[in-house]
């Protein structure tokens, strides 16, 4: 049987809620989505003065599965979690380690996988193994070109700005399907408008 995986929405709505998972798994070919979750939790879950003792952000290539095992055992030091990040997940060597700390993950701390540029395949342990230690695994699809300008819309909606239909068309032809870089320069865009007209 496969699960689904949750949609990008729903796992911002329960970080914002604080309705934290104990491992996230975040991987595909969109790294737009996959960013703004793993940013979130470094920004959000612990205060500033809390990130000292109880956030690691790691890179796969820098580490073994056993020290991100290490890390994610470890219990927080006056807070209520730990956050454990691994940046470019793809590069890690073997993931045994890991497999072996997702039968009993430890519940205060919050680890983060980042796998970009594709998806670990559904048939290794590692995605298995994170869903039933109450994980979630994200799968971050590119958005097809005629999904571009909802996205834009809902985007621009958020920061309390509108656009014409024919614009939000045009961005996307012009820009296409990169949304790092779109909503970059639709960043530029906003800037430059008035505070009394937020209309594109």
């Amino acid at each position: 049987e496969k699960k689904t995986s949750p949609s990008f929405e729903q796992i911002m709505k329960d970080l914002t809620a604080r309705n934290f998972s104990p491992i996230y798994i975040l991987m595909g070919e969109e790294a737009y989505f996959i960013d703004k979750i793993s940013d979130f939790i470094e920004e959000n879950v612990l205060n500033p003065e809390e990130r000292d003792f109880n956030q690691s952000v790691v890179f796969g290539s820098d580490v073994t599965a056993a020290q991100v095992a290490d890390l994610a055992k470890g219990y927080p030091m006056m807070a209520e979690y730990r956050v454990v990040v691994v940046k470019e997940f793809q590069n890690l060597k073997s993931t045994e380690a890991l497999e072996k700390y997702m039968e009993h993950p430890v519940k205060s701390t919050i680890l983060v996988l980042c796998h970009k540029n594709g998806n670990i395949d559904r048939r290794k342990k590692l995605p298995a193994k994170a869903e039933q230690g109450g994980g979630v695994v994200f799968e971050s699809k590119k958005l097809y070109d005629r999904e571009l300008p909802g996205f834009i819309n809902t985007y621009l909606k958020k920061r309390q700005s509108t656009i014409e239909p024919k614009a939000a068309q045009m961005m996307a032809d012009h820009i296409g399907s990169d949304l790092n870089r779109l909503t970059s320069e639709l960043d530029k865009v906003l800037i430059s408008l008035p505070e009394n007209d937020r209309r594109i």
